[in-house]
């Protein structure tokens, strides 16, 4: 059997609390269709004070290892654009929290939305080099903030996603090669000196749409792939429109009882997002975790993957559905993640905004809000971050 290396599993982790974004609208006296049709979203996942970016790694990733994944795992790549420390890698605290091998390479990994596929993509060329290595886990955690009141709002969210990478996966075979664009450009960023993030909205929108182009036409020249042999096509999703634009621009030339079938699992791929809001770096992949929790898709159904980091880093890539996936997805533990969340006013959504962010040098403790989660934030002492578990890693 030819050995394949992909996805074997998903986790995935939001907040306990969400704002629904006609209640966002009244506030803000925007009419709601604005929001969950002109922006295509319908709630925003809000972080509390106990959450950040390690514990919702943490909480993603728990869900689908156990011991032997943890003592197989030689390489741990965090990708995030929401750090926590200008040194220390957050995959350091997750690797001590899930009580992963020590005998492992841990570090953080950055360029905005695009993070988590440069990890997939290390994640593959590690296993295809390295005969013995097992197992590799990818996390993409991040917080979108832009501000109360700004042109971003809508567009916040948070969460974390959790992609253990092997060979013989039981999810998706990723496929090679894979096209590629970089280019410095000035269309969303966040300096050292800024908890939320700058943006130039329409310009954004232009790039990622002349980056999917870019790459699709590259993919296509490398690979000779038509955009037919792909049952679906799945987009780096900030808000669901701008991922609605790129299907809409792909599929021009295709007949309309053709194009249908491209916009039905589009619209399942993107029920997640549509309820989480923006996952930065795990936005791509939360889709993905839709389309395959709703979607029975045949074996060897090849998908379609658009990954966008502003800045800007684009990727095309495919990957293979494989035989029986259904078994190994966690579709139950989903659905109850986002059925449990707590419905937030938008003046209480203002006060947990305010809270998170921290940057002060005193010693403080924070109150745990989130009661479901395994993991949490407890606050700092002596400039270190203190986090805490439920119960015991089994």
């Amino acid at each position: 059997m030819a050995t394949i290396i992909g996805i074997d599993k998903i986790g995935f982790y939001s907040p306990e609390y969400y704002l629904d974004l006609t209640d966002l609208a009244t506030a803000r006296q925007v009419d709601p269709a604005k929001y969950k049709i002109g922006i295509g979203q319908d709630q925003m996942a809000v972080l509390p004070a106990d959450q950040d970016i390690v514990t919702m790694a943490a909480n993603a990733a728990a869900q689908i290892l156990d011991q032997a994944d943890r003592q197989q795992i030689d390489l741990l790549i965090f990708a995030t654009e929401s750090g926590i420390d200008q040194s220390k890698a957050a995959a350091l605290y997750l690797q001590e929290l899930l009580q992963i091998n020590h005998q492992a390479r841990a570090f953080e990994i950055k360029e905005a939305c695009y993070g988590a596929t440069a990890g997939l993509q290390i994640a593959y060329d590690h296993l295809a080099a390295h005969p013995t290595s097992q197992k590799v886990l990818v996390v993409g955690a991040d917080v979108a903030r832009y501000g109360i009141a700004t042109a971003g709002e809508v567009t916040q969210g948070a969460g974390a996603v959790a992609l253990l990478i092997t060979r013989q996966p039981r999810l998706l075979g990723l496929q090679q090669p894979t096209a590629y664009y970089s280019e410095e450009i000035m269309d969303f960023w966040r300096p050292n000196y800024r908890d939320t993030a700058l943006a130039d909205g329409k310009f954004s929108t232009a790039q990622y749409l002349r980056f999917l182009d870019l790459t699709w036409q590259a993919y296509r020249a490398k690979t000779g792939t038509q955009l037919t042999d792909l049952t679906a096509v799945l987009f780096h999703i900030p808000f669901t429109k701008l991922g609605l634009k790129g299907l809409r621009q792909l599929t021009t030339d295709l007949a309309a009882a053709t194009k249908e079938s491209y916009f039905d699992y589009f619209q399942q791929a993107t029920g997640y997002n549509r309820q989480v809001g923006n996952l930065y770096t795990g936005s791509l992949y939360l889709s993905l975790l839709s389309l395959l929790d709703q979607q029975q898709l045949a074996a060897g159904s090849k998908i379609g993957l658009y990954s966008y980091g502003s800045g800007a880093v684009a990727e095309f890539f495919t990957a293979v559905v494989q035989p029986n996936y259904q078994q190994t997805l966690q579709v139950a533990c989903h659905q109850q993640q986002l059925h449990q969340r707590q419905r937030l006013t938008v003046a209480e959504y203002e006060q947990f905004f305010m809270q998170t962010g921290l940057t002060d040098d005193h010693d403080f403790q924070i109150k745990r809000q989130s009661p479901h989660a395994d993991f949490y934030f407890a606050g700092q002492t002596d400039q270190r971050r203190i986090y805490q578990r439920k119960e015991p890693v089994k």
